[in-house]
């Protein structure tokens, strides 16, 4: 039996504690909703605002949301609807954060609904599963080139989606303890896929990003700015609006987790 939670109550899952830490996750599930459209359907909308959302209880918390997006090459306004599951830690397998989007459809007509919600492990690739990689070696990169792509400077910036990769990671590197948007700076990036074409890597179905990037607040005001390292994993099982991204334990997360268990 599920159980829903309207807009206006605060989750009971530890990581989602106060009202403006949800609000700030859900803008992250909304963008991430456009996004997996974006790449399922090589459209390029973007997120204009929220309308509401539900949050529906089972084995982890789901979220149904409407909202709204343009499309900048028309101006036109846009209705969506995305369902969005938030599974949380998996520290077993080294995974601070595992996200699935479940659904991403445009609602021309009333009352239109998702299709297939359930994920299919079965067919992503063994390569994309299992424990987090670790940061790739110079050693590796040499001995299997033809799996990585170092993305030229030039195509860091006005980039949605690697926009995007940076603020999840950031965001799982805060524990999920943000309520706002901090200034973020990408130093690096390097796809790890086994799909072919190099300049298609970052936009591959299944992939694995190492990105170096900097928090540009002001020190005094947190104690995350500074330079970090993050990995991302982004898988898709073949359905129509699904995507899973899962980000590593950073080194002191693991230090914590040991010791706590």
């Amino acid at each position: 039996m599920e159980e829903e939670i309207g807009n206006d109550e605060s989750l009971t899952d530890d990581d989602l504690m106060s009202d403006s830490r949800v609000d700030y996750d859900i803008e992250l599930y909304n963008r991430i909703g456009i996004q997996c459209h974006n790449l399922h359907k090589g459209t390029n909308f973007k997120f204009k605002s929220r309308k509401m959302y539900r949050a529906l209880m089972f084995s982890y918390v789901y979220f149904d949301i409407t909202l709204e997006a343009t499309d900048p090459a028309t101006g036109s306004i846009l209705s969506f609807q995305t369902l969005f599951g938030d599974a949380g830690r998996r520290s077993s397998l080294g995974v601070r954060m595992l996200w699935h989007n479940l659904g991403s459809i445009i609602k021309p007509i009333r009352n239109a609904e998702l299709q297939d919600d359930e994920w299919d492990d079965s067919t992503v690739h063994d390569f994309y599963k299992g424990p987090m990689p670790k940061w790739f070696s110079d050693e590796a990169m040499e001995r299997d080139s033809k799996k990585y792509y170092v993305m030229p400077e030039s195509e860091l910036h006005d980039n949605d989606w690697l926009q995007l990769l940076v603020e999840v990671a950031f965001f799982s590197n805060a524990d999920r303890r943000l309520d706002a948007y901090l200034p973020l700076e990408l130093n690096s990036v390097v796809v790890e896929t086994l799909e072919d074409e190099p300049r298609e890597k970052l936009k591959a179905n299944n992939a694995i990003y190492y990105l170096s990037y900097k928090c540009c607040a002001d020190p005094c005001s947190t104690p995350l700015a500074g330079d970090h390292l993050a990995i991302v994993r982004k898988s898709m099982d073949g359905k129509p609006g699904h995507l899973s991204l899962e980000v590593a334990l950073t080194k002191e997360q693991e230090k914590k987790s040991r010791h706590a268990n």
